[in-house]
């Protein structure tokens, strides 16, 4: 069996990509800094037939996330499917003019640092399989920079130009890189933003392998 580990899992979009993803007969690995909130999730999905397992990490401790990421790929198989969707902390939303570069350093930590350690720990394991899916949840800051949000536009301009690097180089072999850009808020009952909604999306961009960037809405939404 492989897996799907959801790096920065959350009761809504994480929730959502476990059950679609377990569905689909993969073992689910949620991954996210608080072990409370963790448990509360899978206890949750539990009660909906799905099983998840908790692993706890800080995305801003690249060795950290790296080590987690090797313990749930022992425990539940090698990682297939890796989605890096954690919610950036609203600190890093200053206004252009009043972010120094000592803000930049979360926001870096965050979007970049991050990504990278998670890519490195689960590529080794794709590559024995053959296959793969890196699946990358921006804001839509990653598309059109807002002066308002200086640390996220910055530092998800960052992770974009990963994601794509990695798109082109890992294609050969069998390994697909994407990126979901979601405009404004996951909204419940939304008819493109809703959580299981994008969870069907991001479930289509893993089996279609198609393109590196997706909008789940449009940019002025």
């Amino acid at each position: 069996m492989t897996s799907v580990a959801i790096v920065g899992a959350g009761p809504g979009l994480g929730a959502a990509v476990a059950r679609r993803f377990g569905r689909e007969g993969f073992a689910v690995g949620l991954v996210a800094r608080d072990r409370g909130r963790l448990d509360v999730i899978i206890d949750a999905l539990a009660g909906e037939g799905v099983t998840a397992h908790g692993f706890a990490a800080d995305v801003r401790r690249p060795e950290e996330l790296a080590g987690v990421l090797g313990t749930l790929a022992e425990a539940l198989g090698t990682v297939e499917v890796l989605q890096y969707s954690p919610v950036p902390h609203r600190d890093f939303m200053r206004p252009v003019l009043d972010t120094g570069y000592r803000d930049l350093v979360g926001p870096i930590e965050f979007s970049v640092y991050g990504p990278v350690a998670a890519v490195q720990q689960v590529l080794p394991g794709m590559r024995r399989l053959g296959r793969g899916t890196i699946l990358l949840v921006n804001g839509g800051s990653a598309a059109v920079p807002h002066p308002e949000r200086a640390g996220t536009s910055i530092a998800f301009a960052a992770e974009s130009a990963y994601g794509h690097l990695l798109h082109d180089r890992l294609a050969p072999d069998g390994i697909h890189v994407a990126q979901l850009v979601i405009p404004g808020a996951i909204t419940a009952g939304h008819v493109r933003k809703d959580p299981d909604v994008l969870a069907e999306t991001l479930w289509g961009m893993h089996r279609d392998r198609h393109g590196f960037r997706h909008y789940a809405d449009d940019l002025d939404s």
